[in-house]
C-alpha cells in the first residue's frame, strides 16, 4: 500500500514574535520545515503534500527552492482559515488516494528520527489509525493521552478542555499519527468545533474512532525530548541545542575529538577521518570534508570546504568553497574566499586573504596579504603585505607566479602580470609588466629618496 505524508505548515506562530512564518525558521542553518519535507522523503511516499496558511507564499516559495527530485513529490494545499488540525488535513485530503496510508507531520516539529517514524508507518498494518504519543515530565501545553481501563485509548483531550484530573496524565500527544486515507476521509468531515479553541481539532479523530468500537493504537516513543515542538524563539534555541549536541554525539562515536561537544554547531554534513580534534566554538556549514589527523583549532568558521591529512587550522580561520590539500598550516585569523586550491604543505598565515587562487606546493604567505586570482607555483615566498592587484573597477585580471618566486614585502602585483621561475621581487616593488623576465632576475622599483633638512612640521595654533 502506497504511502503518502500531509505535513501541516499553516501556523503564524505568534509567540516567534516575527515577521517570519514560523516553519522557516532555522534550525542548523535550514528551515524546520525543510528537515520534515527530508524526514518524510526518507520514508520513500508516493507524494508529499504541505499545507499552507500564514504568509503562504514565502512557505511556497522555500518549497520551490528544493531540488527538483524532492519538488517532484510535492503538492501544496492551502487553509485559507486557520481552523484547526482537523480542517487542515481535510484541506489536503482531495489531493489523496483512497487507497493510501497517510502519514501527519508538523512543520514546526523538526527532529523526529525517520526510524520512529518509519516504525509508526509499520505499526498501522490492519489498523485504521495509530497514534504517537510519549511520556514528558512536564506535560503543559500538550494534549493528554486518556486510557481506558484496558489500557486503550479512550481520547485525546487538550490542555486547555482538560479537567484537574486529566492534567496530571504524563503521557502526551505527539500530534503525528498514520492512518488509512479511506478513515480520514470518512471521518474528518464529522469533527466538532465545540472546545474552548473553536477549532477543529485532529486529535478528535482517535476517540471517535475508539467510541465506535474501532482499534486505535498507541506507539510510545522513547524520547520526548527529541518531539519537541517549536512555538517560541526559548523553544527554537532548545531544538537547535538539541539537534547540535545529536550530531556531536555521533562525530564522537565515530572518533572525532570534540574539545567540547556543547560548543560545537553543525550547519550542513560533516565528514572525517581518523583522529580528527575539533577545539570550542568551531561552526561547519555546507558540505566539509576532513582527512585523518587534522586539528581545527577555536573559532573557525568553515563551509563547502575539504582539508587534507594533517593539516593544522590555527584559530580564528574562515574558510568558503575552497580544496585544502595534506600537511597545510593555516591561520590564525586567516580567510578563504571561494575558489582556493592549496597544494600540500602549504602555509597561509595570520591576516592572509585567498579568492580564487591555486598555491603550489610548500608555498607560503606568511601575513597581511590579498592574493586574488592568482596562479602561484611550488615553493613560492610571498612576503608581508603583498597584494595581487586584479581588479580595476570593472574588470578581474590574472596574476601568474612561477616556481621558486621570491616575493618581497609590501609588494604589488598589478594584474595581468606573469613572474617567471626564480625571479625575486624585491620589497616595496610595483611590478605591472605583464611578464617579468627570467630565471635569477631581480625586480626592483624605487621612488627617489627626497630630504628636506630643517623641516618643520605643521602646529597646531594653541587657542
Amino acid at each position: 500500500m502506497a504511502l503518502e505524508v500531509i505535513i501541516l505548515a499553516a501556523g503564524k506562530g505568534k509567540r516567534m514574535h516575527s515577521d517570519l512564518p514560523k516553519v522557516l525558521h532555522k534550525v542548523a542553518n535550514k528551515p524546520m520545515l525543510e528537515h520534515v519535507i527530508d524526514s518524510a522523503k526518507a520514508l520513500n511516499p508516493s507524494a508529499i503534500h504541505v499545507v499552507v496558511g500564514h504568509m503562504a507564499q514565502k512557505v511556497e516559495q522555500m518549497v520551490q527552492s528544493l531540488d527538483e527530485a524532492t519538488k517532484a513529490l510535492i503538492t501544496i494545499s492551502l487553509q485559507e482559515e486557520q481552523l484547526g488540525t482537523g480542517h487542515a488535513v481535510n484541506c489536503a485530503l482531495d489531493k489523496v488516494k483512497d487507497d493510501s496510508e497517510v502519514l501527519v507531520l508538523y512543520g514546526d516539529t523538526p527532529l523526529t528520527p525517520v526510524e520512529l517514524l518509519d516504525d509508526l508507518v509499520k505499526s498501522l498494518q490492519d489498523k485504521e489509525l495509530c497514534v504517537l504519543t510519549a511520556n514528558a515530565q512536564n506535560p503543559f501545553g500538550y494534549g493528554r493521552i486518556v486510557r481506558n481501563a484496558k489500557g486503550n485509548l479512550d481520547c485525546i483531550v487538550e490542555e486547555k478542555d482538560a479537567t484537574d484530573e486529566q492534567r496530571k496524565i504524563t503521557e502526551i500527544n505527539t500530534g503525528m499519527l498514520v492512518a488509512r486515507a479511506s478513515v480520514l476521509k470518512e471521518y474528518l468531515p464529522k469533527l466538532k468545533n465545540n472546545n474552548s479553541q473553536g477549532e477543529y481539532y485532529l486529535t478528535d479523530l482517535s476517540g471517535m474512532l475508539a467510541k465506535e468500537g474501532k482499534d486505535v493504537l498507541i506507539k510510545v516513543a522513547p524520547d520526548f525530548e527529541i518531539l519537541s515542538g517549536v512555538n517560541s524563539k526559548p523553544q527554537l534555541a532548545f531544538v537547535e541545542r538539541l539537534y547540535q549536541r545529536r550530531a556531536a554525539q555521533k562525530l564522537m562515536e565515530a572518533g572525532v575529538t570534540l574539545a567540547d561537544p556543547n560548543r560545537f554547531d553543525l550547519r550542513g554534513t560533516l565528514t572525517c577521518g581518523k583522529d580528527c580534534f575539533i577545539d570550542i566554538n568551531c561552526v561547519f556549514e555546507g558540505n566539509v570534508v576532513l582527512g585523518d589527523n587534522v586539528v581545527i583549532k577555536a573559532g573557525c568558521v568553515i563551509k563547502d570546504t575539504s582539508i587534507g591529512d594533517d593539516s593544522v587550522i590555527s584559530p580564528y580561520s574562515v574558510f568558503e568553497d575552497s580544496i585544502i590539500k595534506r600537511k597545510a598550516t593555516i591561520g590564525p585569523f586567516a580567510r578563504l574566499r571561494p575558489g582556493n586550491v592549496l597544494e600540500d604543505e602549504v602555509h597561509v598565515g595570520n591576516f592572509v586573504e585567498c579568492k580564487k587562487s591555486h598555491l603550489g606546493f610548500g608555498t607560503k604567505a606568511g601575513h597581511l596579504s590579498y592574493l586574488g586570482d592568482a596562479q602561484i607555483g611550488r615553493d613560492v615566498n610571498i612576503g608581508a603585505g603583498t597584494i595581487t592587484c586584479n581588479y580595476d573597477g570593472a574588470n578581474k585580471f590574472k596574476t601568474v607566479i612561477g616556481d621558486d618566486v621570491f616575493i618581497g614585502s609590501d609588494s604589488q602585483l598589478v594584474a595581468p602580470v606573469e613572474v617567471k621561475d626564480g625571479v625575486t621581487v624585491a620589497a616595496g616593488t610595483t611590478v605591472t609588466k605583464r611578464t617579468v623576465h627570467s630565471a635569477k632576475d631581480l625586480i626592483l622599483t624605487r621612488a627617489q629618496t627626497v630630504i628636506v633638512e630643517k623641516y618643520e612640521r605643521p602646529h597646531k595654533i594653541k587657542k
